[in-house]
């Protein structure tokens, strides 16, 4: 059964403000049942209050965030030095998925790197399958850089068979993919999808200031700075389609998910980006009553 959720990204701050529980129960009101946690720190506390969400608000716990090796600065588990907490805090919260939220930063620079990093993540994708959990890979647009006749993306999933991935709709789109052919094309290895639309946004005032003061080159980055993250049917991307192909592509899980808000409040957004949903008739993946998509 395929089911919307929320990519708990988004949450933080709510989290650091007012708990787990209470901020799990505030996604549960607006119909949610389901998230992946992302950048919230995996504490005896903050895993006991997903525990008691799960088991009170029936909200699923779908993925677990991990990195590799420790990234300076960012609240995630390494797969070097954590992974014993890992795999207890995922059988614990009953998530059977593990994610990579993206490429080491370093490892940006050359293909070289890129494959040194998904032979890694292979060895712990194969020592977590017999752990009885799955890893996955979340892309960015970077992946779709052609090198040697490939985009990274195929790269990665060639030196990492193992793994899995997590397609997110708006990167492929920003990355000059379209993402239901994108979708189709990795079907039966992507249990999870970003739902993230992509938005074109009008000029700033302060473009034309700086035309008027004759500042081309800050009109221009004005300019080039105009698309924008979007409230799932707000934006651009087709979800009408977007939704079914993740679904017949065997997606488990559709994750809401919004980078920056632009002055909304992550409530409002999330509200919208449901209500959005459900009037394009996908209310019951977001109650998580139904497998298909009609």
């Amino acid at each position: 059964m395929a089911r919307i959720g929320v990519q708990a990204m988004m949450l933080k701050e709510s989290v650091a403000e007012i708990g787990a529980y209470a901020t799990l129960a505030r996604i549960a009101e607006i119909g949610y049942r389901a998230v992946e946690v992302s950048q919230i720190p995996m504490t005896p506390e903050n895993t006991a209050e997903l525990e008691r969400a799960r088991d009170e608000l029936g909200v699923q716990i779908a993925a677990l965030s991990v990195n590799v090796t420790a990234p300076g600065g960012v609240p995630v588990d390494a797969l070097d030095t954590d992974f014993a907490k890992i795999v207890d805090d995922a059988h614990r919260l009953g998530a059977r998925h593990l994610r990579i939220g993206m490429l080491p930063l370093p490892a940006m620079g050359s293909l070289d790197a890129v494959l040194d990093f998904a032979r890694t993540a292979e060895e712990y994708a194969q020592r977590l399958a017999a752990e009885g959990l799955s890893l996955y890979y979340h892309n960015h647009h970077v992946e779709f850089a052609r090198i040697d006749g490939a985009h990274l993306l195929d790269h990665i999933v060639e030196a990492s068979p193992t793994m899995g991935l997590e397609i997110d709709v708006h990167w492929v789109a920003r990355g000059g993919l379209d993402p239901v052919r994108t979708l189709r094309k990795y079907a039966g290895n992507t249990a999870m999808v970003h739902l993230k639309d992509y938005r074109i946004g009008m000029l700033p005032p302060s473009a034309f200031e700086h035309l008027s003061a004759g500042d081309h080159a800050a009109f221009m980055r004005d300019f080039r700075d105009v698309v924008q993250f979007a409230e799932v049917g707000e934006g651009n991307l087709d979800f009408a389609s977007i939704v079914p192909a993740a679904v017949d592509g065997g997606a488990e899980f559709l994750l809401v998910e919004q980078d920056e808000l632009y002055g909304r409040t992550v409530w409002e957004a999330l509200q919208t980006s449901h209500d959005n949903l459900v009037a394009l008739g996908f209310g019951d993946l977001i109650a998580g009553t139904a497998a298909t998509t009609a």
